[in-house]
């Protein structure tokens, strides 16, 4: 167990609704892992308790030990103004300078880096950010639709390419593309609506990476268990 939520309570400020009723999961270490659910149920809310953004609940959310926990989304801008490729430069140290290199690569913004982020699609820009957050030092990083507006193929290139170059990490992926879910993620926690219970239900992906792909037909049952499950 490398994290664990522990009967949680929760209920936004302007509401008498409970948005999580004794919720219970955990994070079971590294790998690429997920929140998954309809709208409304409290993904981003879980995602921001788990990074310490969000208090005011009862119950507790442990970890084994001190880890570093990073938290983006896809809404998330730099400064409009400002040099791609300087942003990333700041953000790495020397020693990973060759992993930025990569990274702008893999992720297909290499054309970019001496654009001003402004002048960027909002798929470039989302993908910037994201190589700005695995250019920092942490152990849980969070992904709130990190790869949104980014086409389907690119997107699942960077999933594989991510899974390779930090398999030493654990990251938590939050999509409403259930077939993304079940075909790239390990564990995926379903959240769903505070009157169910348990109100997180835990699937097994399939857990692609680039040496292994998925069986079809087992694909096929894990979509329906993740369906099943919402």
């Amino acid at each position: 167990m490398l994290l664990e939520c522990r009967n949680l309570n929760y209920r936004y400020p302007s509401s008498k609704a409970l948005v999580f009723e004794d919720l219970s999961c955990r994070i079971p270490g590294a790998g690429f892992h997920a929140l998954f659910g309809p709208s409304g149920v409290g993904k981003t809310t879980l995602a921001k308790m788990i990074a310490g953004m969000v208090g005011g609940f009862s119950g507790r959310i442990v970890t084994e030990r001190p880890v570093d926990i990073l938290y983006t989304y896809n809404t998330e801008r730099l400064p409009g103004w400002s040099d791609v490729g300087e942003h990333l430069r700041q953000v790495a140290s020397p020693q990973r300078a060759e992993t930025a290199r990569v990274l702008a690569r893999n992720f297909g913004i290499e054309p970019c880096l001496e654009s001003r982020f402004s002048r960027l699609s909002l798929g470039q820009q989302n993908r910037v950010n994201l190589i700005r957050y695995l250019l920092q030092d942490f152990e849980i990083l969070i992904m709130d639709e990190s790869l949104a507006n980014v086409d389907e193929v690119t997107r699942q290139s960077i999933i594989l390419k991510i899974k390779r170059m930090f398999p030493e990490k654990t990251f938590l992926y939050i999509s409403h593309n259930v077939a993304e879910v079940a075909r790239f993620c390990d564990e995926i926690l379903v959240v769903r609506d505070a009157r169910k219970d348990p109100q997180v239900v835990r699937v097994k992906g399939e857990n692609q990476s680039e040496e292994h792909a998925p069986d079809s037909a087992r694909m096929e049952r894990t979509l329906l268990e993740i369906v099943h499950a919402s």
